[in-house]
């Protein structure tokens, strides 16, 4: 195990009726009494949470300037075009009402903000963030995990770059699971694949001796496995999505990567493809993991036989390594498609290879800095995963 330091200040509202604690929330975090509202599509009025702001906010002489122009994948024009918002209302608070891409935007726009420059430079090293407002959260949605993290992913040009900083975790997280009752399967699936493709991101690790997030990391996937599985057949049952809900922010709040080094490499090829092609991060990582799990298993498969052992219970002295690996990648690739992902990058209308070369440039930052820590992969390894990920029919399986 490697030494660590674990920091989450992020205060967690779990449950039915929480969200009426908005406005007692903002209050006690606002000294202008003026907030930035951010949200995304129809669900903000859906699922009234409009109306529980205005009166909430009206309860605590709130001002708020609302948005909803956040999109998947978000836009940098967008985080500045906010950031001046917050300069010009002398706005010290920001509440993200939604997933994911709008949590991220929130994040932001929380140190864009304190900034004269274009916010990029924050995503592309210029500078570094020493100051934010602070950020609360009503999820709707259970999948990035953003509502307890330390990072936010922003696009400028298909070029997908992070920030991470305990500064942008945010004061507090509403997490009603109720709000993702009436959620379509397909948007439901991706955030459960997400939230798989975050645990299999700390499990992928070359650091010895870390038994107990190995052992809970496994209980974490068997557990969200299981509930998953449930809630195809009950998809309002509201105790099957608080599992999933609180499985989303455990995956990602870092707990589960102390003392342990994570992988990241498959984000950042997934990264490369949602900023090229436009496709749902979701299932961009239920397609690219598997590959990356193909690709990567030939050189270190020592991970991937604990693993078929302790989560899928195969006998690893009755079947050979090759054998106990090729049963996780099917696991896994049965795990995703029973979510309702695509499998291949055909099937989500990238029929060729042409800027795989270009993307695997963009993501080593043209082979300077390799991607990854389970195994470092240069442009030419990113290639490889993206072909293995291109065709079903393409004879790419490992060899024993």
């Amino acid at each position: 195990m490697i030494n660590f330091n674990y920091y989450n200040p992020a205060n967690i509202f779990f449950g039915k009726g929480q969200e009426t604690k908005v406005g007692e929330l903002t209050d006690s975090l606002s000294k202008t009494k003026n907030a930035l509202v951010l949200y995304s599509g129809d669900y903000y009025n859906f699922l009234g949470i409009s109306d529980l702001i205005k009166e909430e906010y009206k309860k605590h002489n709130i001002s708020y300037t609302e948005n909803g122009d956040i999109v998947p994948n978000p836009k940098v024009s967008l985080v500045n075009k906010l950031a001046d918002i917050v300069k010009e209302k002398n706005i010290d608070f920001i509440l993200a009402v939604g997933g994911g891409s709008v949590i991220d935007t929130a994040k932001a726009v929380s140190f864009a903000s304190l900034y004269d420059g274009d916010a990029w430079d924050f995503f592309a090293g210029k500078v570094t963030v020493e100051k934010s407002l602070p950020v609360g959260v009503i999820s709707t949605a259970a999948s990035s995990g953003s509502e307890m993290s330390n990072a936010t992913i922003i696009d400028k040009d298909d070029n997908k770059q992070g920030v991470e900083t305990n500064l942008i975790i945010p004061k507090f997280s509403i997490l009603n699971p109720t709000y993702t009752q009436k959620l379509p399967a397909y948007q439901t699936g991706v955030g459960i694949s997400d939230i798989m493709a975050h645990m299999l991101e700390r499990y992928f690790t070359t650091v010895e001796d870390t038994n107990l997030t190995d052992r809970l990391l496994e209980g974490a996937m068997r557990a969200l496995m299981a509930t998953a599985y449930k809630l195809k057949d009950d998809p309002e049952n509201y105790e099957l999505r608080a599992e999933i809900m609180w499985s989303a922010i455990m995956a990602h709040n870092n707990m589960l990567e102390c003392g342990r080094e994570p992988d990241w490499g498959s984000h950042r090829v997934e990264h490369e493809l949602s900023a090229e092609y436009g496709i749902t991060h979701g299932e961009g990582m239920a397609i690219v993991f598997p590959a990356w799990m193909k690709y990567t298993s030939q050189e270190l498969p020592k991970r991937f036989v604990q693993l078929a052992n302790r989560l899928f219970d195969v006998d690893t002295f009755e079947v050979s390594d090759q054998q106990a690996i090729n049963i996780v990648i099917q696991k896994f690739t049965d795990f995703f498609n029973a979510q309702g992902m695509k499998h291949t990058l055909e099937e989500v209308g990238i029929k060729d290879d042409s800027k795989f070369k270009q993307m695997g440039l963009n993501a080593t930052k043209n082979d300077t800095a390799p991607v990854g820590h389970y195994k470092k992969l240069y442009s030419d390894d990113i290639v490889k995963i993206l072909n293995y990920a291109r065709s079903a029919n393409a004879n790419l399986e490992p060899q024993a």
